[in-house]
């Protein structure tokens, strides 16, 4: 049977999703914990997108074939008995062979939330990101609104990124302010290697007025990492989960409440 979960999770202590000679990812937590459940050689999951070092979750979804049966509730409860208190599995679906985690989506969501102030945060460490300058969000959301639809975006693009075209198509950006926080949205069909981190980096900067909304053309056309601000820390990243078409019958991202915007 092919089963897919939803999983919630904090990246602060780990290096990112995927498998490393480490052990110290998000993958290999999971793996071993559901080897520990059945008592087996533990099931290689495929996820529907992967998450950078410190990168956190709230809505993975993930699958993996294997010929044990088990009450839905029995892989949700019994995998949690043994991942560790930053890592839970939220719910559980047997889906048909055709399903795929990351193949089945037609798109991806994540939020930022970075939090203005003039000294760093505390309670907030590794849950946000940080900056001290004001920001002008007017500005912001013209910058954002010049990154929507579809795009080659080598200049948000990380070297090491491995995907086969840098064209993708932004759906949605936004930005709302909730006290002292920001809250930045993005869905795309598909995301490069820290292009969300590249992106922000960049509309902070004319958020701060270092550089004017229109700027943001130039970075696009210019086709080089370069042309870009530095790349923005992992710390308030929140992958929101995949969007499938609702044929599958899988849960969809619920507000959780806490996050600024929700």
């Amino acid at each position: 049977m092919r089963v897919a979960l939803g999983l919630q999770y904090l990246g602060a202590a780990y290096q990112g999703w995927q498998s490393q000679p480490s052990g110290q990812t998000v993958q290999d937590q999971l793996e071993r914990a559901l080897g520990q459940l059945l008592d087996a050689p533990a099931p290689r999951v495929m996820c529907a997108g992967r998450t950078d070092t410190g990168v956190h979750a709230l809505h993975q979804v993930v699958h993996f074939d294997t010929p044990a049966q088990r009450p839905l509730q029995a892989w949700v409860r019994g995998t949690n008995r043994y991942l560790p208190h930053d890592i839970a599995v939220q719910w559980a679906r047997e889906v048909p062979p055709t399903f795929h985690a990351r193949g089945s989506a037609l798109a991806r969501r994540y939020a930022y939330v970075v939090r203005q102030s003039p000294v760093r945060p505390g309670l907030d460490h590794d849950r946000v990101g940080w900056v001290f300058q004001p920001l002008d969000q007017q500005a912001m959301t013209q910058a954002l609104r010049l990154l929507l639809g579809t795009h080659d975006f080598t200049s948000f693009r990380a070297a090491q990124c491995q995907a086969p075209s840098p064209v993708k198509t932004l759906q949605q950006a936004r930005v709302m302010q909730v006290g002292t926080y920001w809250r930045f949205d993005f869905q795309a069909d598909a995301f490069l290697h820290h292009m969300i981190r590249n992106i922000l980096g960049c509309v902070l900067q004319v958020g701060a007025q270092k550089h004017p909304p229109e700027w943001i053309n130039e970075v696009l056309a210019a086709r080089s990492r370069d042309a870009a601000a530095p790349t923005f820390a992992a710390a308030g990243l929140y992958f929101l989960g995949p969007v499938y078409a609702p044929d599958w019958g899988l849960p969809e991202y619920q507000a959780q409440g806490w996050l600024p915007g929700d």
